[in-house]
């Protein structure tokens, strides 16, 4: 006898955001310091009891040298010293920085932007200071906004809260985020992150949360967004279902709309994760199609 399994009655929830900087495992952070050496705000991969890897929520240096794994599989990062809780004032004042092209510590070899972008792999560029990631055509005259160096007591500044919302038929979900803390006068978007989207058997490419896909911040870095997607939450199993689990706050260091893409190089390239749920979410929402 087969029972019949009603979807869940759930069909608003809040959530808290946590400040984070990292999108995938690897590269282990999308932020860097001026060593060159990742600064992570996520899940740290450590030496397992069992000979493996573990992977916890947690905040650290790690190098740029780290073992790097097939793409699906981990090892442990290589750590060149832990970030407390309590990060001290030299730590606190660190600048960040973006990623040098190509990628280091990258396994996830996706292309963000095919049609925009489609030599993306192949362009070479080095790690830039937050504040002078290159803009394409500015110019100094222009007034640029972004003129100080982010360090890392800013970007742990980052709070943002998400409410979920379905439609009464349950074909659509409204998603509305209201953050506090963001860099000020800022050009930010937020990914959807789908189940397959990291699947090694065949991973999908990660898309924006709406489009237009982008949001400013104001001069205190306080900012709202929403948006509504057809069906995000489809029933496990059902023809071509791709949930979405999570969503990736992302600061825009080249601060450039990508239409339906959420960057060109992705991954600390010209995109970086500030805040992010801390593991995969909204297993209580079912839509259809």
């Amino acid at each position: 006898m087969t029972v019949a399994i009603e979807p869940t009655t759930i069909t608003n929830r809040t959530y808290d955001l946590s400040v984070t900087t990292q999108g995938p495992l690897y590269p282990p952070s999308e932020i860097m310091d001026e060593n060159g050496d990742f600064v992570v705000i996520g899940r740290i991969n450590r030496p397992g009891p069992d000979g493996g890897t573990v992977a916890e929520w947690g905040s650290a240096v790690v190098s740029a040298d780290s073992p790097l794994p097939p793409f699906g599989q981990h090892l442990p990062y290589r750590i060149v010293r832990e970030l407390p809780a309590a990060v001290p004032p030299e730590d606190a004042a660190m600048p960040l920085y973006t990623l040098p092209l190509p990628l280091p510590c990258n396994n996830y070899h996706m292309l963000f932007a095919p049609e925009q972008r489609p030599d993306a792999h192949n362009v070479e560029r080095p790690s830039y200071p937050l504040h002078q990631a290159p803009i394409a055509d500015a110019r100094f005259e222009d007034g640029l906004k972004v003129r100080e160096p982010i360090r890392l007591s800013q970007w742990m500044k980052a709070r943002g809260q998400l409410e979920v919302s379905l439609s009464p038929d349950r074909h659509s979900a409204g998603f509305s985020f209201a953050f506090t803390g963001l860099i000020p006068d800022s050009l930010y978007t937020v990914m959807s992150l789908r189940e397959h989207d990291l699947d090694p058997a065949g991973p999908t490419r990660p898309g924006p949360l709406g489009i237009p896909n982008a949001f400013m911040t104001d001069q205190h870095g306080m900012a709202h967004y929403s948006a509504t997607l057809p069906n995000p939450f489809p029933e496990a199993g059902s023809p071509g279902a791709n949930r979405v689990i999570n969503v990736i706050v992302l600061w825009m260091s080249y601060q450039q709309n990508y239409g339906g893409a959420i960057g060109h190089f992705g991954l600390g390239g010209d995109i970086h994760a500030q805040l992010k749920l801390q593991g995969p979410s909204f297993q209580e929402f079912t839509t259809y199609a």
